[in-house]
């Protein structure tokens, strides 16, 4: 991989080339019995490629505090995991399916304690996309440079839950990406060759 700002694929534009269609990452599976799914949503801002994240508040019982995107369960009414997605960006953050430009899936990732097998959708926001968190499920929205979050990368070993584990972590400032989410974000960063 290339050293410097044109390493890789920064533009939000050729993530399409190597992301998974839909289809290919329907047929794909992963540990978990609940199906569950996030939007990974990217943008150009600045002359820079950016990821936005949400970070949960402190109040709410599960996940409370961690970095994450926006997504959770596929509902009974929701026609397909994208459009679970879809649905929970909007209410999460305010991005309205058609701000959204769907380039691509990423492999599923299973989450071992709460057994959710999660899909990702990668999407486009529109310029004019301004993300609102709703303050119930969401404290801040967080926008993360991809270089910034290739030089924040890293495995460490944690303890959750009493539970030792080795996982892919980022770590900007006082923020920290692990688990499901870092793991989400490392197959779309090594897919992007941006580790």
């Amino acid at each position: 991989m290339a050293d410097g700002p044109n390493r890789g694929i920064v533009r939000p534009g050729d993530l399409a080339t190597v992301l998974l269609s839909e289809g290919e990452a329907a047929g794909m599976t992963a540990f978990g019995g609940r199906e569950a799914a996030v939007l990974v949503p990217v943008r150009e801002r600045d002359g820079r490629t950016e990821i936005l994240f949400t970070e949960r508040p402190e109040h709410l019982e599960k996940h409370a505090g961690e970095i994450s995107f926006p997504g959770g369960k596929v509902e009974p009414g929701d026609r397909s995991p994208l459009a679970a997605a879809l649905r929970e960006a909007e209410e999460e953050v305010g991005l309205a399916p058609d701000q959204v430009e769907v380039v691509g899936a990423l492999a599923p990732v299973g989450t071992f304690v709460t057994s959710f097998r999660i899909r990702p959708f990668v999407g486009i926001l529109d310029q004019a996309a301004v993300p609102v968190p709703d303050p119930s499920e969401v404290a801040a929205v967080l926008g993360f440079g991809i270089e910034e979050l290739a030089e924040a990368y890293g495995m460490r070993r944690l303890v959750r839950r009493g539970v030792p584990i080795r996982t892919p972590t980022f770590t900007i400032g006082d923020h920290m990406i692990w688990g499901a989410t870092a793991r989400i974000l490392t197959d779309l960063m090594r897919r992007a060759e941006a580790l």
